[in-house]
């Protein structure tokens, strides 16, 4: 209810900050072992490669600076689809690719077609707006299109809640022909007159089923009833998550032009296969200790602990805290200043623990997290899948550890064994049993 004052701090903008990135892993190659399903009428041949691309020198230099040398399989078949003018709804497994897979051919359109410098127009018309349920998932795009864009005349810019909302504003101000925000307030602005959707030439839901699930269903139909959304078949529609469930694909074709292409990269909703799945039955009473045993054993090594609460994450994390393990916590009731600060603490290495609720679950990129413990499973299957893929990213392996109260977890239990036998992992003799 206060009001809200936050001012990010300024990004670097040296080229060196700019290209940050960590290392693939020992099992990139691997990507290329998973079948890849495409379906819709006339779909254009796959890419084999960045070097074969008809892209203009300066995106193929920042697309080598920021370290992609290889194309995985979503990137293979994406990016031509995109490049042919194609509406898409990919499926790939967490830290694959995805975010190159829609960002490099829609820059390298931009490109060609050229685009109007818009700095200082009291009303912004951005040709491609990018959505995403979360603000840390937002920025992460926001920095990777700053990439790709690097020494182009094309300016991305990024709003998302909890800052103040005059920053908001000032941010596009300066110019927008990529706008990455989130939905709450993209809608907000697009109310004040600050942007005109009328120039959208591409529309990107990235993490999409949860962009269109009850939690934003609502937003995004809002979004795209205003009057001024090109209508789907003036616009390119642009769909990207690790899971989609079967109600939310029909839902989709609402937004889809009718002869849109699907690509599905190894099985819809599957997991990576560079994490090691292990389900502990244990009971509600014992998981503090349980977890303090786990983490001793682990020592410093990167971690992300999920709970089922806001309150249970500060909980948790003060009392990782006395036991003299150094944890930070993330939820949504935390403001964004502290969010912020916490995935900082995180990602320096200052705490090795994080304690998240679901805001962490999806697309967050953090080098070196080696384990991901289920303190609490979620509600769904497809929330498994996305927590567990915060670790076993871009070919490194990681470790994903599940506490199972036979009370409250047995709906769970058969879409586990599916997953876990999905993923070639050992499936638990009692898990079979209470299913």
């Amino acid at each position: 209810g206060h009001k809200v004052s936050y001012v990010p701090p300024p990004l670097p903008g040296d080229e060196e900050s700019i290209f940050a990135r960590y290392e693939t892993g020992i099992n990139f190659d691997k990507y290329d072992e998973n079948p890849v399903e495409v379906s819709g009428l006339d779909v254009p041949l796959p890419l084999l490669s960045f070097e074969e691309a008809d892209f203009c020198q300066t995106l193929k230099a920042n697309i080598a600076k920021a370290g992609y040398s290889k194309l995985t399989p979503v990137q293979k078949y994406s990016i031509p689809v995109v490049s042919a003018g194609r509406d898409l709804m990919a499926c790939a497994q967490t830290g694959s690719g995805k975010t190159a897979a829609f960002l490099v051919p829609v820059v390298a359109l931009m490109m060609r077609d050229g685009v109007t410098s818009s700095s200082f127009k009291e009303q912004q018309g951005p040709e491609c707006i990018i959505v995403a349920p979360t603000r840390e998932l937002i920025n992460q795009i926001f920095q990777e299109a700053r990439k790709f864009v690097y020494g182009t005349c094309i300016r991305p810019a990024v709003i998302y809640g909890g800052t103040k909302t005059c920053y908001s504003i000032n941010q596009i101000m300066q110019g927008c022909n990529i706008l990455c925000a989130t939905p709450g307030r993209l809608l907000d602005i697009v109310g004040r007159d600050k942007v005109s959707l009328n120039n959208v030439k591409y529309l990107v839901l990235d993490e999409a089923d949860h962009m269109l699930d009850m939690g934003f269903e609502l937003a995004m139909k809002k979004l795209i009833s205003l009057l001024s959304v090109p209508p789907k078949h003036k616009r390119q529609t642009l769909m990207f998550s690790a899971t989609f469930p079967e109600e939310v694909q029909r839902l989709a074709m609402q937004f889809l032009k009718p002869d849109y292409v699907f690509v599905v990269v190894g099985l819809v909703g599957e997991a990576c296969r560079d994490v090691q799945q292990s389900i502990l039955q244990v009971p509600q009473y014992s998981k503090r200790d349980k977890l303090i045993d786990i983490l001793h054993r682990i020592g410093h090594e990167r971690t992300v602990v999920f709970v089922d609460r806001k309150f249970k994450a500060d909980y948790l994390a003060a009392f990782l805290c006395q036991e003299k393990i150094p944890a930070t916590s993330i939820h949504g009731d935390r403001e964004q200043r502290e969010r912020e600060r916490a995935l900082q603490n995180f990602r320096s290495g200052k705490c090795t623990v994080l304690v998240a609720t679901s805001v962490a679950a999806r697309g967050l990129d953090i080098e070196n997290v080696q384990h991901v413990i289920n303190f609490d499973l979620p509600s769904t299957i497809e929330e498994y899948v996305h927590r567990i893929g915060r670790t076993g990213r871009c070919g490194n392996t990681g470790n994903a550890i599940s506490f199972f109260n036979n009370v409250t977890d047995s709906r769970l239990a058969q879409s586990l064994i599916k997953v876990l036998s999905n993923a070639q992992q050992e499936v638990p003799v009692w898990l079979e049993e209470i299913a």
